[in-house]
């Protein structure tokens, strides 16, 4: 019998895949949903996996044959943590917790003004927050703001600067949560001005994401249970 744990790892698997599938498009790259997983024939973007598993026990020769593994960085999201491919030369990179909200407002009240980006040079100024001088802000490209299961969302000073924020991924069933960041006072500022954003935009929608590490201990802090298990396999080409 499916559990209602498992059933919100399915939720956020499949939530988490469409964000890729998004992110993945805004660079030119389609991936394609089958029934046991989504999957990518060319590389995906940086921190992005070329393939997210969408069911328990997927088949682990056709998941890999839809990748490209003989370009260097395949990396594989196994959403229930039940895969071993190394035997098709993976290793795994990380293990971290899927986790889940109840739809509801933030325990913490925020001194940050929030709003969604609408427009290039906001989202340019949120990637560059994001960033915080790494040199990946270009992962973030205009595209995205034509995806309308997509709102990236931007806490601001009080002086107008970005200084926290997350992504948002609307699906049918929760809203995921993604890039979680303050440039100051880390995740404990950035949770509470980016749940009430999410819980405005969609105040009847549970919220999922996944953390590790003592993000997800301060995940915990601010309303979230650890629901499953994933893993991260990043092929050794």
């Amino acid at each position: 019998m499916t559990t209602p744990k498992q059933l919100l790892v399915w939720a956020a698997a499949r939530n988490n895949a469409e964000w890729c599938a998004a992110m993945s498009r805004s660079h030119g790259v389609t991936g394609e949903f089958g029934t046991q997983a989504w999957a990518a024939p060319a590389r995906t973007p940086l921190y992005y996996p070329d393939a997210v598993t969408l069911v328990p026990g997927a088949d682990r020769a056709a998941l890999v044959a839809r990748i490209d593994t003989a370009a260097p960085g395949a990396s594989v999201k196994d959403s229930f943590a039940d895969l071993d491919l190394t035997e098709a030369g993976f290793q795994v990179l990380f293990e971290a917790q899927w986790i889940h909200r109840p739809a509801s407002p933030p325990a913490a009240a925020s001194d940050l003004a929030w709003t969604v980006a609408d427009d290039p040079d906001t989202l340019r100024a949120w990637a560059l927050a994001w960033d915080n001088g790494d040199g990946n802000a270009d992962l973030f490209r205009p595209g995205l703001l034509q995806d309308p299961a997509t709102s990236v969302l931007v806490g601001q000073s009080a002086d107008g600067r970005v200084v926290a924020g997350a992504v948002a991924s609307r699906s049918d069933h929760v809203v995921g949560l993604s890039n979680v960041f303050a440039l100051d006072g880390g995740p404990d500022v950035a949770w509470p001005v980016v749940l009430d954003a999410v819980y405005r935009l969609f105040p009847t929608l549970p919220v999922v994401g996944y953390e590790q590490g003592d993000d997800l201990v301060a995940a915990i802090r601010h309303g979230f249970d650890p629901v499953g298990t994933l893993r991260i396999w990043l092929h050794g080409s």
